[in-house]
């Protein structure tokens, strides 16, 4: 028997390099247009490919949200806990976890651009439920850890994020726009990073 001839003409195979490249192109177009500008027909006349090229590997618009989603997430979690411990003493941690973080967001501002975004959509809450559950759970026992070996004080985990990262987070941004208030100038530098680190530490002790 000649299985060739049971072939569908129209199957086609999945090209990896294609895939990528069809990603990046979606990151560029939700960060640029957000969720509501976006869709499947936009990104296959940016990526150049027909529309039915996207359905190799993409059921519809919100399972390539949410693949974008998975994908990123642990890229994210991997790259944040490279070297890092859950019993590693709290500033030891922290510093490890600035670090990282840090990196990867300079490294990656796009897929962070389009990670905030989700946040705030209402993808928010189907997004949340496939992150990395391995990373909450490790997050968790560090600063349990911390609070048992009396090196964090014991607050809502609002305000610890709050303290503990935020203050991160907009020097990074800072940098990015490469201006602070008031239209100031600015550049992230290893020294005024741990010199933040440093007063975020003073805050967090009992």
């Amino acid at each position: 028997m000649n299985v060739h001839l049971y072939l569908q003409p129209e199957m086609r195979t999945r090209d990896d390099s294609k895939e990528k490249a069809i990603r990046q192109q979606a990151f560029k177009m939700i960060v640029k247009d957000g969720f509501e500008g976006f869709s499947m027909q936009k990104l296959a006349r940016a990526a150049k490919v027909s529309p039915g090229t996207l359905y190799i590997y993409f059921k519809h618009k919100e399972d390539l949200i949410l693949q974008l989603c998975r994908e990123e997430g642990k890229r994210m979690t991997d790259a944040t806990l490279k070297g890092f411990d859950p019993t590693m003493p709290f500033s030891e941690g922290l510093k490890v976890q600035w670090i990282n973080r840090a990196r990867y967001c300079l490294k990656n501002p796009l897929q962070i651009a389009f990670l905030e975004q989700l946040k705030h959509s209402s993808l928010q809450q189907k997004a949340s439920e496939i992150m990395s559950e391995r990373f909450r759970e490790i997050m968790g026992e560090f600063v349990i850890n911390s609070i048992k070996r009396n090196e964090l004080v014991k607050v809502p985990v609002e305000v610890y994020w709050s303290i503990a990262f935020a203050p991160l987070y907009n020097l990074v941004k800072f940098h990015q726009n490469k201006t602070s208030v008031g239209g100031r100038k600015f550049e992230l530098s290893d020294k005024l990073m741990m010199e933040t680190l440093a007063l975020v530490l003073k805050a967090l002790k009992p």
